[in-house]
């Protein structure tokens, strides 16, 4: 194993504090760049290189889709290419935005994607576009069919799992801390159902994060989640074992959203008071964080982030 980073520098810790969407991907941060100057040609040519690498392209799509401006940009392209079944995907997500932050009605979102979806049938990428909308604004049962329709597409559409899980994990709440909550089981079963090499291994993870969120946010746990317990019982300790011992033997460095799985192991491991495999992880991630899980109930993620990384590298 390669030794820890030095201490970070103050520039470095700067840096540390923001958040990039893109997450690792360089080609995503050069078209983002570009659709910024009104250049959605650039986006046009990342598309069609990404092709039907599903999870990719909705990664790409998912960032992109999310700028202020994109929805102008993308609007102009299907105007210049009103077939274009990557226009109107990337024009549905930026509506899907829009309708998120409050800036139009979700029916708009709504239509955009439906647009989209008759436009290239095989493609998750517009269910994926409408599942990010209904997870926050709709109904539970809507939910659980876009999801359906997605796995169908893609059985193991990582983003789509993890988007699921959030929403199942806000189930019961009142139940409190109940190791049987169907949100472990519907982890466990889609890690089960998988490829043994894919990343859903860590989905069961993902499931205890999401859980504590929801509980230390109504009260039923401490919000300090190292001192909240909730990662201490023999379920936890089987289930982060059995996804660093997962990441051990499989991890893909190519994955396009591999830096969220690292950054929920980090933090469960940190949690765990496994410092050494914690130290591990959070080399591979270096200053990459994700607001999820970080940021779990109500923290800054930066700073908790930065906080725990110090701590497991024994950087203080």
């Amino acid at each position: 194993m390669s030794p820890p980073p030095p201490p970070l520098g103050r520039g470095r810790r700067r840096a540390a504090q923001a958040h990039d969407a893109a997450l690792d991907d360089t080609e995503l941060s050069a078209a983002r760049a570009a659709l910024a100057q009104g250049r959605w040609q650039a986006v046009r040519s990342l598309l069609v290189r990404t092709a039907d690498d599903w999870d990719r392209r909705g990664h790409r799509v998912t960032v992109l889709g999310a700028e202020p401006y994109t929805a102008a940009w993308a609007g102009d392209w299907q105007l210049a290419e009103p077939e274009s079944a990557d226009a109107a995907v990337l024009f549905a997500f930026a509506q899907v935005h829009r309708a998120l932050r409050g800036k139009q009605k979700p029916e708009r979102a709504r239509e955009a994607c439906a647009a989209a979806a008759r436009r290239a049938p095989a493609d998750p990428t517009p269910w994926l576009g409408l599942l990010l909308l209904e997870r926050s604004l709709g109904a539970e049962e809507d939910v659980v069919r876009l999801f359906d329709e997605i796995r169908h597409r893609h059985p193991d559409h990582h983003h789509a799992h993890h988007l699921l899980v959030a929403r199942l994990a806000e189930r019961l709440t009142e139940a409190g801390a109940d190791p049987l909550h169907e949100v472990y089981d519907f982890a466990n079963w889609a890690a089960e159902q998988a490829p043994a090499d894919s990343p859903l291994a860590i989905l069961p993870v993902v499931a205890h994060a999401e859980r504590f969120r929801v509980l230390a946010a109504a009260g039923h746990l401490p919000t300090d989640p190292v001192a909240s317990g909730h990662w201490d019982g023999r379920r936890a300790r089987q289930v982060m074992k059995a996804a660093f011992d997962w990441w051990l033997e499989w991890e893909h460095e190519e994955h396009p959203r591999r830096l969220v799985d690292l950054n929920f192991l980090a933090h469960a491991k940190y949690c765990e008071g496994r410092s050494a495999e914690a130290a591990a992880l959070f080399h591979r991630i270096g200053d990459r964080f994700t607001p999820q899980p970080w940021s779990y109930p109500d923290r800054d993620p930066a700073s908790a982030f930065r906080s725990a990384r110090d701590g497991a590298l024994g950087t203080t």
